[in-house]
Parts: C-alpha cells; sequence; structure tokens
C-alpha cells in the first residue's frame, strides 16, 4: 500500500524536552488520529511535517518526496487547519477568498462559496466577530478549496459543541471517500477519533509508544480486573499497564494472551493510551 506521509527517526531538542526519534507511516486514502497529553509533542511533529522549525535528525517524506526540498510543491497539495485562526480579525471571508486565489495554484472559489452556504458563514462579516466555532469552520472551508490531497489537522475539533464536531467529522470521512485523499489529526477528544480514524498513532514524553491499525488495537487489548493476589501471579510482561485500588487491580492486556483463563473487559482507545502512560509497574 502507497504511504502518503512516512516519517522516519524524527528527532527535535527544546530545553526540558526532547522528541526522540519518532517514525510512523500514514498510508494513502487513511485517516490516523494523533494522540497524546499536553506537551507530549504532537503539535511539535505536526509543525515539523509543514517545515514551521528545523528538525534535529530525521526524515519526512510527502507523497514520497522530502519535505524540504519539495516543500512549495508539496504544500500545494496539503490543506492545513490548525487549533486557532491565523487569519487577520479584519478580514471577512471575501477578503480571504481574494487572498487565497494568489497563494494557491488550484484555489476554486465556487468550493469555497459551497463550503460557505454549507458551514452558514457570512462571506461580509469579519473574522472578529465570528465565533469559535464559525473560525474553525472558515479555516476549513479554506484547507479544503485549493483541491488538496492531505489534510494535516491540529485539534481542529477542539473546543467546539458536538453538533459542529459531527457536521466536521463527516466532512473528513467524505474527504477520504475516494481513497486518494488522507488526513492526520490530533485530539484530545479521542471519542472523534475512534469514529473517523484508521490509525492510531500514541505519542508520549516525545517517544512513539504505538502507532497501530484503530480496529486491531480494539481487537487486541482488554482490561483485565483482578485480585492482588491474582495480579502478582501473572506474568508481568502480559502487562502492558494497571490501576491498583484497596479492591483490586485493573490492567490493561493482550487478549489472546489470557483469554479463557480471566474475565477481560473491551478497551478503548482512551483506556489504551492511559494504561500504555501508566506502566506495568503501577
Amino acid at each position: 500500500m502507497e504511504n502518503v506521509l512516512e516519517v522516519k527517526n524524527l528527532s527535535k531538542d527544546y530545553e526540558g524536552f526532547h522528541l526522540q526519534n519518532v517514525s510512523f507511516s500514514l498510508p494513502k486514502g487513511c485517516i490516523m488520529g494523533l494522540i497524546g497529553e499536553n506537551g507530549a509533542g504532537k503539535s511539535t511533529t505536526i509543525k515539523l511535517l509543514l517545515n514551521l522549525i528545523h528538525r534535529d535528525g530525521g526524515d519526512i517524506q510527502i507523497f514520497s518526496k522530502c519535505n524540504l526540498t519539495h516543500e512549495k510543491a508539496i504544500k500545494e497539495e496539503l490543506g492545513v487547519v490548525l487549533d486557532e485562526s491565523n487569519f487577520p480579525d479584519n478580514l471577512c471571508a471575501r477578503d480571504i477568498d481574494l487572498v487565497m486565489k494568489s497563494v494557491y495554484a488550484k484555489w476554486d472559489q465556487n468550493v469555497f462559496s459551497s463550503y460557505l452556504r454549507r458551514f452558514a458563514l457570512p462571506d461580509r462579516k469579519r473574522v472578529k466577530d465570528y465565533s469559535k466555532g464559525m473560525k474553525m469552520k472558515l479555516s476549513i472551508a479554506v484547507a479544503l478549496s485549493h483541491h488538496p490531497r492531505f489534510l494535516i489537522l491540529d485539534e481542529a475539533t477542539s473546543g467546539l459543541d458536538p453538533m459542529v464536531r459531527e457536521e466536521i467529522l463527516d466532512i473528513f470521512l467524505e474527504f477520504i471517500q475516494d481513497e486518494e485523499h488522507s488526513i492526520l489529526i490530533s485530539s484530545h477528544i479521542i471519542s472523534d477519533l475512534e469514529k473517523i480514524a484508521d490509525y492510531i498513532t500514541f505519542i508520549h514524553k516525545g517517544k512513539v509508544m504505538f502507532s497501530e491499525v484503530k480496529d486491531s488495537l480494539l481487537e487486541d487489548y482488554g482490561i483485565l480486573k483482578c485480585t492482588h493476589t491474582e495480579f502478582d501471579q501473572l506474568d508481568k510482561e502480559l502487562i502492558i499497564g494497571c490501576r491498583k485500588n484497596q479492591f483490586g487491580v485493573e490492567a490493561l492486556v493482550r487478549r489472546k494472551k489470557l483469554q479463557g483463563k480471566f474475565l477481560i473487559d473491551s478497551a478503548g482507545i482512551e483506556d489504551i493510551m492511559l494504561f500504555h502512560s501508566r506502566g506495568a509497574g503501577r
């Protein structure tokens, strides 16, 4: 399967934080959810993909091209939405249409106008008078209106109400229907990613803990509930992470390793992320 994105041994050092040898790949036609706690390295990774900051090591290929040497050509094919609107407050949608026409060779005014109508965005109202949800819809309309092949989204649904989020998720699913388009989306709203993502990549303290097919994660992992005595007798190599209290232990395990021996509940993506962070010794 052809990859739209390949990241290998990506590194970036800041005082007090290190992005360490991050590697993952995203097949064309798929959606990858990028998850992790605040400060884990998600936004740093996205900035490196967009060549907004200097990397200290590693390689990034987008559309099988180096993102450094082919930056201009790659960005023509990218739609980008960050967690904050970057449009000047005094502009309106009509002004942004004119600006974008000179930025993107394939800017499509008709597509942009159709998204403004779909999102019920007034084209003469200034950005400063938009709500947060309207600003996010405007950013998504702009990102989609130059016929991009790949969307990169950083907390694009954060702070939005459930109705608006559902509407935006539907648009993302529409975008990848032809299997020629792809999306990388970072989000703290795990339930959104469970609805739309094909792959999940978890970054914790600057390292990739896992990057796997979402359905495989949900199928492979489970939550084991047992007594302290039963837990102490388990092979700790089978334990991904655990949570102990006075009544017993909850542990994230690989289902197949303990199937039939214990009652194992389903684990969601958030469970898998949290237990991986905890480790087996807690």
